[in-house]
């Protein structure tokens, strides 16, 4: 078994469970958490570290049915929200 079905796998209960949630649902717990994680003092960019690793885990599991434009798109949506976790953990 490759890492990648390996990661398939386990993930297949979690991916059920967002399917059977309305689809606005998993969208309002991300745009919540990257609102309390920009706007909360100090230690509210920890809020943003869920958001990137879960961006980053859709886009692995969804990247060999994604064309390229897709998947420029969704590494810029990761990238930015790298960004943003880092300037709200190391600002000036």
């Amino acid at each position: 078994m490759t890492t990648r079905e390996r990661i398939e796998s386990a993930s297949l209960p979690v991916v059920k469970a967002l399917n059977g949630m309305p689809r606005a649902v998993p969208f309002l717990i991300v745009l919540a958490l990257m609102v309390g994680g920009i706007l909360l003092p100090a230690p509210g960019w920890l809020l943003l570290v869920p958001v990137v690793l879960f961006l980053t885990w859709t886009l692995y599991l969804g990247w060999p049915a994604l064309d390229m434009g897709a998947r420029m798109g969704r590494i810029t949506v990761v990238l930015i929200a790298i960004a943003i976790t880092l300037t709200q953990a190391f600002p000036r």
